[in-house]
């Protein structure tokens, strides 16, 4: 996978993995980590994975803050199972479309598409229909910081630190923001804006991309 579209997919795929799942081709897990809960931490934990498995569609924004301090925003779409669209706003040229099977990674400026199996990247919690953070050796830390809870998860079961953090407004649970440390120590925010669950969204929304048609934006 190219160093850009490396990062691209990180700050979306990779912090939003979900805890039952891994990439591919990875070295068996390591030890489970056990995580050091109150009766209401598990109670708010079991709450947000309700909240996640009740979602069906999602519609929003979203500003992406980089490592190096650059900004760029987009719009999300959400459709479970496995359907998903980032959509950047220019000056970001990307645009990253999930069928449900494929995901593809396209450059407008460049007018170039790149394609990976969504079975070979990391789902993420928001895309999957049982979900059950509570349980996955993959969570690592809960905290709670002024109104809301932090889920700290790694990506791989090789990882003895979070990666990926999840934050979630109390005490209704939305899911607000994450965060991603890559393995250089960089970090990636997403802030999510203005979401609205269970509306109509087009289906060709998660048409995927292709060269030659690329800066025709569908209607939502």
């Amino acid at each position: 996978m190219k160093p850009g579209m490396r990062r691209l997919l990180s700050a979306i795929f990779v912090v939003l993995a979900t805890p039952l799942l891994m990439a591919a081709g990875q070295a068996p897990p390591a030890a489970p980590h056990h995580v050091e809960m109150s009766d209401a931490d598990r109670g708010a934990v079991d709450a947000i994975s309700a909240y996640l498995n009740g979602l069906t569609t999602l519609k929003g924004g979203f500003l992406q803050i980089n490592g190096d301090g650059s900004a760029v925003e987009g719009n999300v779409y959400i459709q479970k199972p496995g359907k998903m669209r980032f959509d950047y706003k220019p000056p970001s040229a990307s645009l990253i479309v999930s069928d449900g099977h494929t995901v593809a990674v396209a450059n407008r400026r460049l007018n170039t598409v790149d394609h990976y199996l969504l079975k070979d990247i990391p789902l993420s919690v928001i895309l999957g229909d049982k979900i059950d953070i509570r349980h996955s050796p993959q969570l690592v830390s809960v905290q709670h910081d002024s109104g809301a809870i932090i889920l700290g998860l790694r990506s791989s079961l090789n990882r003895s630190k979070a990666n990926i953090y999840l934050m979630f407004s109390e005490p209704d649970y939305e899911l607000r923001q994450w965060t991603v440390i890559d393995d250089q120590g960089s970090k990636t925010t997403v802030v999510l804006r203005g979401l609205t669950p269970g509306v109509a969204l087009a289906p060709t929304l998660f048409v995927l991309p292709r060269k030659g048609a690329l800066m025709r934006r569908p209607e939502n």
